[in-house]
Order: C-alpha cells, then structure tokens, then sequence
C-alpha cells in the first residue's frame, strides 16, 4: 500500500509538472471533439470596453455547460488591430473563452494587462454581463510578431498561467514565465526567423515549454488552420483541463511529436 501511495504521489509530480490544470477549471464546456481548427459550439459577438481593450467573447456567457469562461489576453502585431485577427480571435471565443485584445501595439506587456483588469472589476461588478462569469483563475496570453513578445511578458504576472506566443519577437525575458509555454514558428517566415524564436524556447527552461514549426508557413499566416487549430487545442488543455487535447502536446507518445504538420517539434526536460 506504501508503494501504492507513493507512485500515485509521483504521478501527481509528473502531471503537476506539465500545467494540468487545477481542481476547478472549466473542464464541464463542451467537448469539440477534437475539431480545434474547426468553429466552437458558441455564438460570439464583441465589443470595446471603452479602455483600450477589444472583447471577443460567447454571446451567452454560463450558457452551455461553461459556469465561467477563460481568459486568454491578445497582443497585436505591428500596425495591426484586433480587426486584423478577427478570424481567429472570434474563433477562440467560439471555444469558450473571453478574449481581452489590446487595441494597440507595444512590446509593453502593461496594456494586455489593464483588460484583464478591467475584466477582474466586471467580474465583481453587479449587472454587468460579465459579473461572476470570468474564470479568473485560468487566464493565458497570445499574440502574433510583436504582440508575441508583448505576450510573452505578460507571463511575468502571477495572475497569467500559460503563454502560446504566434510567431513571436523576441522583446520580453521568457526566464521570468512561470507557466507552461507554446513558442510557435513559421518554417519560411523572413519576419521573425525561426532561429529567433527558437533562442526564446531555450530561455524558458524553468517551465514546460514546447517550440513547433509550422511546415511551409510565412510571417502572416497566423489565422489559417494550420497554427489556430493547434493554439486552440494549448489553451482548451491549459486553461481548461481538456484531456482530448492534453496527448497532442505531452506523454511518451504525443501526436504532435511526429505530425507532418511541424518541421520541427521539441519539448524541453519539464514538457517531456
């Protein structure tokens, strides 16, 4: 039985040690069947907060088994808006979550953070829509080019639990992420060269971190199914404790460990 008792204790380690997420995530959302690169089940709509900050988020929130939806904080590129990720920042909310999109464009990871703020006082503010319906507990950051590296230091914050940088700049230190980390590159992206991204993997020993190069992709192709599919799938798992998309990622026999998908695949020691 002490033998028993200790094997299960290095099984909760070794679970601990790639993200799974806590006791209370918002695992009860509606399971996708594994379709990441296909729509939600939820209706989306959004709108500014009137501080900077573009929502994307299900029209009915608590609806559909989800008491309370993720968060996941977006970064824009350079010149870009959230108008320009549209596609897929409404694909993410499509899945459940509440996606907080800085209006503008900094390497600072400050203006990412003020909507989730701004999400933590509605969350607690009566009447509003979003009161009691932000899981505040699972929150995760992306972005594309700059708006990666802008995502990447939002990771510093204790309150941001895993980051999936889309192509990402490397202008924030991944040595202060305290979560689990997806760098993804494209194989032909002359903007920020895999090289690039792949040195800021290499930075984030401290935590699970996988880098993936997406096969044939160029700088822009960060809504195309190819890269949104897999994205989605990091936070349905992180932020969500989905078990249909944990093996994608982590285990002895990960599927996307020898998907064609990717020109290259690697986890470091606490991912693999």
């Amino acid at each position: 039985m002490r033998r028993l008792t200790a094997l299960a204790g290095l099984v909760a380690v070794m679970f601990g040690a790639v993200g799974v997420p806590s006791a209370g995530a918002a695992s009860s959302c509606p399971s996708v069947n594994g379709n990441w690169a296909g729509p939600g089940p939820f209706a989306v709509t959004q709108e500014s907060n009137g501080a900077g900050t573009t929502i994307f988020r299900p029209v009915n929130l608590g609806s559909l088994g989800c008491g309370t939806h993720p968060v996941i904080l977006w970064g824009n590129g350079t010149l870009a808006t959230p108008t320009s990720y549209a596609v897929l920042l409404n694909h993410f909310a499509s899945h459940g979550f509440i996606v907080a999109a800085s209006d503008g464009q900094s390497a600072d990871p400050k203006p990412m953070l003020a909507g989730l703020d701004n999400l933590t006082r509605q969350n607690s503010t009566e009447g509003s829509v979003y009161a009691g319906k932000v899981d505040l507990e699972h929150v995760g950051a992306s972005g594309h080019s700059l708006g990666g590296g802008q995502a990447v230091g939002t990771g510093a914050d204790s309150r941001v639990d895993t980051v999936a940088p889309m192509f990402g700049g490397p202008f924030n230190d991944p040595g202060k992420l305290h979560g689990p980390a997806l760098f993804t590159a494209g194989e032909k992206d002359i903007v920020v060269w895999p090289s690039v991204v792949k040195g800021q993997y290499e930075k984030a020993s401290q935590v699970p971190a996988i880098y993936a190069e997406l096969r044939g992709a160029g700088h822009f192709e960060v809504s195309d199914s190819g890269l949104r599919g897999p994205v989605t799938a990091w936070f349905r798992y992180q932020l969500m404790g989905d078990p249909q998309a944990r093996d994608l990622f982590f285990g002895p026999d990960c599927e996307y460990c020898t998907s064609p998908v990717w020109t290259a695949f690697v986890r470091n020691s606490k991912a693999s």
